[in-house]
């Protein structure tokens, strides 16, 4: 890719200048500009300097120093030009990375710093071992709010299990530059409990409410398994014995992060069931609405269904009590690189939802078998708040591939909405893969227009690749799976989107952050 890098190392923050390059017009009008690579070598320097944690159960892991996985990303109400980006750090192969890192944008995503979060882990003067499932969000006051999961590789000396884990928040107050210490939300250091897959929410309509929500995994018995063994789709809970629960928790602060209530369980789907991928959107009219994949383990076989959580009162109380409103069946077994068969860890069963800021719709979109038994991307809606929803249609324009079916699936979906109501669905696929270069993979966005209802698939179009390049897959960090992340970051600027996504590499830099601002065609 043409592009020029500096990294200048200031007062201890990273700064990535990109040279930046002209315009790209694309098909049906619309206007990408130019790939922009966030990210650069890893702040922390060389793996003995810090977060140097193999794990001693099961065979140490192998550290990819230099890769950047999994990213989020939000912009400042306040200063649309103010983007913040959030991703792992130096990825383990078997389980988080040595941190999570921000990259810092105070020009519309053209130049960003690197920024070193502090207290969240050993290489950023933390308590912890690793972090993972990095997520960040603005609050209307344009305080910027952030979320990781913490946890140590290996169990207390003399148990079996789970490492001691946590939730832990910090927020910003000058558009992601410094960060106040971090508050635990949670912490669990009993071998049978994983906290897991957070994210929070910064209410769009109040800045003294942030919510964060994941799910508390409760095992029967003390086996020996990390997170990563935690695979969302692929036999998530076959692979844990009989008598663990899953329940959706949650905690608020009602002071724009200043405190944190107490984290409490708002959902339990019972025993041998479980929850996981929760994700939060507030409504125009301040109504919380609580997204999660559920599990469902049947003696007439496993369910998977998104479902949804209402709150009328700032998550003081949800709705249904209950069961929850369980919006679509999701069918999905994770991608695998079309000619080697080597498995994607893509978040299979997780999913990304997005609220119209206007009319409140909300949109939803994850990767899903139905349509033609391969993984491709599915779409639904609600116009009345996730009461009820559209059925699903596929949205994705990867053209079918006779020679070889695998190169037509898509996977990784993200979605936003813009200020004037278009919805972009951003994901990767294979349609450019070949028989001699690797396992060729490319990014795309498709769009439905504000006129359009999203519920045809006639109404999505304007397809654009925002990838100046094929990338070889199997040079990704190796986590489980090929590993770029189980989401990817999309946020509405404006009129506009930015897509921060993950780029994999080579051997000494396995995966890089890039974005691409994409303004939609008519």
């Amino acid at each position: 890719m043409a592009r020029g890098v500096l990294t200048i190392l200031a007062m201890g923050v990273f700064i990535v200048v990109v040279l930046v390059g002209a315009l790209t017009v694309l098909a049906g009008d619309s206007t990408a500009f130019p790939l922009v690579q966030i990210s650069g070598t890893s702040p922390f320097g060389a793996l003995e300097n810090c977060g140097n944690f193999p794990g001693t159960v099961g065979a140490p892991g192998t550290a990819f120093v230099d890769s950047e996985v999994e990213p989020w990303v939000d912009v400042n109400p306040t200063d649309p030009d103010n983007i913040v980006a959030f991703w792992q750090q130096d990825r383990w192969s078997n389980g988080g990375a040595r941190g999570n890192v921000a990259g810092v944008s105070f020009d519309g995503g053209a130049i960003w710093q690197i920024v070193v979060i502090p207290g969240i882990t050993d290489c950023s003067g933390g308590p912890w071992e690793r972090a993972s499932d990095p997520w960040v969000s603005f609050s209307p006051d344009g305080t910027l709010h952030q979320m990781s999961l913490v946890f140590d590789i290996d169990p207390l000396i003399g148990r079996i299990g789970f490492g001691p884990n946590g939730m832990v928040v910090s927020k910003s107050e000058d558009g992601g530059l410094t960060w106040n210490d971090p508050i635990t939300l949670v912490e669990d250091t009993n071998p049978l409990i994983l906290n897991d897959k957070n994210s929070l929410t910064a209410d769009p309509t109040d800045a003294n409410y942030v919510y964060a929500v994941w799910d508390r995994l409760q095992v029967s018995l003390a086996q020996t398994i990390h997170p990563e063994n935690i695979r969302p789709g692929r036999g998530t809970t076959l692979e844990i014995e009989p008598g663990f629960r899953g329940p959706v928790y949650f905690a608020r602060s009602t002071d724009g992060g200043d405190s944190w209530e107490p984290a409490r369980e708002i959902y339990d789907p019972g025993i041998n069931n479980q929850t996981i991928g929760s994700q939060i959107v507030v409504l125009p009219n301040g109504t919380v609405i609580e997204f999660f994949t559920e599990i469902l383990n049947l003696r007439i076989g496993t369910f998977i269904f998104l479902s949804v959580l209402r709150s009328d009162d700032k998550g003081e109380t949800w709705r249904p009590r209950l069961r929850p409103i369980r919006t679509n069946r999701l069918f999905s077994e994770g991608a695998v690189t079309p000619d080697d068969l080597v498995r994607v860890r893509d978040g299979s069963i997780l999913f990304d939802v997005a609220v119209d800021p206007v009319n409140g719709d909300l949109h939803a979109v994850w990767q899903d078998t139905r349509f033609s038994g391969i993984e491709e991307i599915a779409f639904s809606m609600s116009t009345n708040g996730g009461l009820s929803w559209s059925d699903p249609i596929k949205i994705n324009q990867t053209p079918p591939n006779p020679d070889n079916s695998l190169r037509a699936q898509a996977f990784l979906p993200s979605v936003a909405v813009s200020e004037d109501g278009r919805v972009l669905v951003t994901y990767y696929d294979f349609r450019n893969d070949d028989d001699v270069s690797g396992e060729l993979t490319d990014y795309f966005a498709v769009q439905c227009d504000s006129a359009s209802d999203c519920t045809d698939p006639a109404d999505w179009g304007n397809e654009v690749r925002l990838t100046e390049n094929s990338f070889d897959y199997l040079q990704a960090p190796f986590a489980d799976g090929l590993f770029l992340g189980d989401y990817m970051g999309l946020a509405s600027d404006g009129p506009d989107f930015l897509p921060v996504f993950g780029i994999a590499g080579d051997m000494a830099d396995a995966a890089s952050m890039f974005s691409r601002r994409v303004t939609p065609g008519p």
